[in-house]
């Protein structure tokens, strides 16, 4: 298959607002990478199995911007200086690109740099100028399109022929596009159905909608847990044994950075577990410490002395049983056996008054309010439904920055000013929704103008405008309508809360999100 089939099709993606028309694009591109070379002879069929695997893998990853040889660590200026003149017609295939990029992903040591760059040359002296401009979007992150992922979870049920929900369970029990792509097209729908929990390999994590209150949430619920909401960070536990695996809320593997969190889970009472739940640096009062610095503890492997407290709320495998399926009242109950020390603060089938003195608790103690989740709810891995609500007295939103103005005064040198985006949740570029200079401290802000560079798309005189992958959380008191952003709704009074370096852009709010605040509107994600 040609390179130039995959920057054809991302094009046409990127042209069209339409979602089905998306789906159609892309279900076809990875038809076309399925489809076996011809004149393949039964006695290379292995081979050529092999390598239609690693094609159909390429081109999800290509065209969701999310390479599977992961970051390859080239940047702008790096590809800038190596520009080469564009072939004149194409002639790569993806097969080529592929290698080339796994080539670049293990160079490493001594004479590194020029190695990459013999490389980099070679593959951007064979592309013409519109694969060129691919690469180079590709490999600086340009091209992610996290928010690209449902759509692509529909094109991969289209091009096999499969229920959507049975490929969206084997992608979030995956936890990879590329190999469930690979699976449903060339192993059968069936090979879907072969994915479960493994430990070791973690899976996205079940998330909640906003609540309107707690009674109307309990109301629609019914029989319910109600429990604190952490103003922590998401850790998934994984257990085999002695071998313990610990993972943030985009999957990310931080088990050396936090010996006391695996320590604990150690010697929790119990062969095998996986557990869900937030981890937080607390002061001696017992109130949560600044949630950057709870972040903090997810760098370096090296000795901290901020220890990280664990509250687990769910539990999703014990002792070689998987829970998955299981109501959430069965799950608490094995959490309870097994790490009930460590078990968050909660009530289940409260009455209105213990739910309300429970959520006046959480908001005393420094938490950001309560969730509501329905004891009847499976582990809905990935999804963001209504059995999991969360209640908090003012709204906040994970919003994606677009570009920071210029301050002026006393913000003068200072990138102050953020312009905010939500995400599309068809796959389009985020949707801008309101700017916002409030909240910002003399920190936020020297740090914004150190970091955004490294995240610089282009620049005018008044602003830098970045690349859309940092998330920040926004307070603010609502929507309203506004023909001044393209989404055709703008922010009430958003001032900033904090980043969250523990989340993607893909994990962001969408403008439908934003839209369900105006006023008669209604959460419904």
């Amino acid at each position: 298959m040609l390179f130039a089939d995959v920057v054809q099709a991302s094009a046409a993606v990127a042209a069209t607002r339409s979602r089905l028309a998306k789906v159609d694009v892309l279900a076809a591109a990875l038809q076309a990478a399925a489809a076996p070379e011809p004149g393949t002879r039964s006695s290379a069929a292995g081979k050529a199995a092999d390598a239609t695997r690693t094609a159909i893998r390429s081109v999800t990853g290509f065209l969701t911007g999310f390479p599977v040889q992961g970051r390859i660590g080239t940047g702008w200026r790096t590809l800038v200086r190596l520009e080469r003149p564009p072939a004149a017609a194409p002639s790569l295939t993806v097969a080529e690109v592929d290698a080339a990029l796994t080539a670049l992903a293990g160079t490493s040591g001594s004479g590194s740099q020029a190695r990459r760059e013999t490389l980099l040359s070679e593959l951007l002296g064979r592309a013409t100028a519109v694969e060129q401009d691919f690469l180079m979007r590709l490999l600086t992150g340009e091209l992610r399109q996290g928010a690209l992922e449902g759509v692509m979870l529909d094109a991969i049920a289209r091009a096999c022929s499969a229920e959507g929900e049975r490929v969206r369970r084997a992608f979030m029990l995956s936890g990879s596009l590329p190999d469930t792509a690979a699976a449903a097209l060339l192993d059968g729908v069936e090979a879907l159905d072969a994915f479960g929990l493994e430990i070791g390999r973690p899976l996205r994590p079940m998330l909640a909608s906003p609540a309107a209150s707690l009674a109307e949430a309990i109301d629609e619920l019914g029989a319910t847990r109600v429990e604190y909401k952490l103003d922590g960070a998401r850790v998934q536990v994984h257990r085999d044994g002695d071998d313990v695996h610990i993972y943030t809320r985009t999957l990310r593997e931080i088990t050396e950075s936090v010996p006391e969190l695996v320590a604990l889970v150690r010697a929790l009472p119990c062969e095998s577990v996986v557990l869900d739940g937030e981890t937080l640096a607390l002061n001696d009062d017992g109130r949560p410490r600044p949630f950057q610095e709870t972040m903090s503890r997810f760098g370096a492997a090296s000795a901290h002395e901020l220890l990280l407290r664990p509250y687990f709320f769910d539990c999703l495998h014990l002792n070689g049983t998987d829970l998955l399926d299981a109501p959430l009242s069965e799950r608490v109950e094995a959490l309870r056996r097994v790490a009930a020390t460590h078990l968050i603060p909660g009530v289940a089938e409260p009455t209105a008054e213990q739910a309300a003195t429970l959520l006046t608790s959480a908001l005393a103690d420094g938490h950001e309010g309560v969730m509501v989740k329905a004891l009847a709810s499976p582990y809905a891995a990935g999804r963001r439904g209504r059995a999991w609500q969360k209640v908090k007295p003012v709204h906040t939103l994970d919003l994606v920055v677009l570009g920071a103005e210029w301050g002026h005064g006393r913000r003068t040198g200072m990138l102050s000013n953020l312009h905010l985006g939500a995400r599309d949740p068809d796959g389009g570029a985020p949707v801008m929704v309101g700017k916002t200079f409030k909240g910002l401290t003399d920190e936020l802000l020297a740090w914004q103008t150190t970091t955004f560079p490294e995240y610089e798309q282009r620049r005018t005189k008044a602003a830098v405008f970045l690349r859309p992958e940092l998330v920040v959380e926004i307070a603010l008191d609502g929507a309203q309508v506004s023909p001044r952003y393209p989404g055709g709704v703008a922010l009430r009074f958003a001032r900033v809360v904090r980043y969250r370096p523990d989340k993607e852009a893909a994990q962001a709010d969408t403008i439908d999100a934003v839209r369900a605040l105006l006023p008669g509107g209604r959460p419904d994600q």
